[in-house]
C-alpha cells in the first residue's frame, strides 16, 4: 500500500507542476481534466503526508528510549509514543478506505426523478414530500437544486418530478436513494382514519458530459408544443416545451419548466444525456457477477429500499435493517446519519472483498 500511495503523492506533484503549465492553462480540457484528477487526490495525500509525518515523529520518539533519560522524561516519551502509535494507527485505518476503488461517477452532479406510483394521490403527495426532503438536504450540503420538469396534480402533489442537484461529490451521496420508498400514514383525504400504503419511485442519475455521451442530432426527434399546467391549463401560448426523442434507445425526454424553448431544450438535453449513460452503464453492471457487487442493495429501481412510518414516526432503511425514530427529522433533509450509515456499508463490502 505504501508504494502506492507514494505512486499517488508523485502523481499528485506532476499534476502541480501540469497546472502550472501555460500549454496547459490555455487548453481549458486539459486544464478541467487534470484539476480534477488533482481534487480527486488531494484527500490520499494529505492523509498519506501525515501518516509520514507521524512515523517519523513515533521512530524518533521510540529512539529516544535508548538515550539516560530521567523517570520524568521517560514517562512523558512513553505518552508520545502512545499517542503518535493511537494516530497512526487511525491513519491507516483511513489510507485503507481511501485507497478502496472508487466510483467513477462520486464526483458528478445529479439528475433525480421522483414519480408517485401504487397509491393514486398520496402516492403523488408522496413524492412531493420526497422531493422538499431532498431539496433541503441538498441545501445543508451547499448544493444547489434547480427543477427541470415538474408535472403536478390538483392535490398539491408531483406526479412526476425531475431536478438536478449540483454540488461536491452530490452522486456520491445521493446514489443510495435509487429505488422504491414506501409510506404508510393515514391520508388527509381518508375521513375512517385507516393507514394506506403508498410508494414513490426514486431513479438517481450521474449527470453526462457531452465528451462521455456522444448524442448525434440525427438521432434526435425535436418536438415542440404549448407548455401547460395542471389540469391541462394552459400557461402560455407558445410552442416553448420541447420534447426530445433519442431514436435508437426510444428514449423521450420532455421540458416545460421554461418559457424559453432554447432552456428548454438545454435542459431537457442534460436529461437525456443522463438518461443513455445512465442506460449503458446499467446494461454494462448487468454483466458483472452479482455476487462481486460492492453496491449497498441490488440497484434495482423495483427494489424497496425504505419505508416512513408516520404512526410509529419511524423510518427503516431496509437494504441495511437501520430503524431510525425521527421521520420529521429526516422528511426536513436530516438525512446524514442514513446517508453515513450506508456510506460505512458500502466501504465494508468494498474491504471485504479486497480481503477474498
Amino acid at each position: 500500500m505504501i508504494e502506492r500511495l507514494q505512486t499517488l503523492e508523485d502523481r499528485y506533484e506532476k499534476l502541480n507542476e501540469l497546472l502550472s503549465d501555460p500549454e496547459v492553462i490555455s487548453d481549458t480540457n486539459k486544464l478541467r481534466e487534470y484539476s480534477k484528477e488533482q481534487s480527486g487526490l488531494q484527500e490520499t495525500v494529505t492523509a498519506y503526508r501525515e501518516y509520514k509525518e507521524v512515523t517519523e515523529q513515533l521512530d524518533d520518539a521510540k529512539a529516544m528510549l535508548d538515550d539516560q533519560l530521567d523517570d520524568d522524561m521517560v514517562e512523558m516519551v512513553k505518552e508520545e509514543i502512545s499517542e503518535l502509535s493511537k494516530r497512526k494507527q487511525e491513519l491507516e485505518e483511513s489510507l485503507k478506505v481511501l485507497m478502496l476503488p472508487k466510483d467513477p461517477n462520486d464526483d458528478k452532479n445529479v439528475i433525480m426523478e421522483i414519480r408517485g406510483a401504487a397509491g393514486g394521490d398520496e402516492a403523488s403527495l408522496f413524492a412531493g414530500d420526497l422531493y422538499r426532503m431532498y431539496a433541503r438536504y441538498a441545501e445543508m450540503q451547499g448544493w444547489k437544486t434547480e427543477v427541470i420538469e415538474a408535472n403536478a396534480n390538483d392535490v398539491g402533489g408531483y406526479k412526476e418530478i425531475i431536478f438536478m442537484v449540483n454540488g461536491h461529490m452530490a452522486f456520491s451521496k445521493m446514489k443510495f436513494e435509487n429505488g422504491a420508498h414506501r409510506v404508510q400514514r393515514v391520508p388527509e383525504t381518508e375521513s375512517g382514519g385507516r393507514i394506506h400504503t403508498s410508494t414513490a419511485t426514486v431513479v438517481v442519475m450521474p449527470e453526462a458530459e457531452e465528451v462521455e455521451v456522444e448524442v448525434h442530432d440525427k438521432d434526435i426527434r425535436v418536438d415542440t408544443f404549448a407548455s401547460s399546467g395542471p389540469g391541462g391549463q394552459s400557461v402560455n401560448t407558445t410552442m416553448s416545451a420541447v420534447r426530445l426523442t433519442h431514436v435508437p434507445t426510444g428514449i423521450v425526454v420532455s421540458c416545460q419548466d421554461e418559457k424559453s424553448q432554447i432552456k428548454n431544450k438545454e435542459k431537457a438535453m442534460k436529461v437525456l444525456r443522463a438518461r443513455i449513460y445512465d442506460k449503458f452503464e446499467r446494461e454494462a453492471q448487468a454483466e458483472y457477477d452479482e455476487s462481486r457487487k460492492s453496491a449497498v442493495g441490488t440497484g434495482d429501481r423495483s427494489e424497496r429500499i425504505r419505508t416512513y412510518n408516520f404512526p410509529q414516526t419511524r423510518v427503516t432503511d431496509h437494504r441495511i435493517g437501520l430503524t431510525l425514530q425521527k421521520l420529521d427529522q429526516i422528511l426536513q433533509g436530516n438525512m446524514n446519519e442514513i446517508i453515513e450509515a450506508l456510506l460505512i456499508e458500502e466501504q465494508t463490502n468494498k474491504l471485504e472483498q479486497l480481503g477474498e
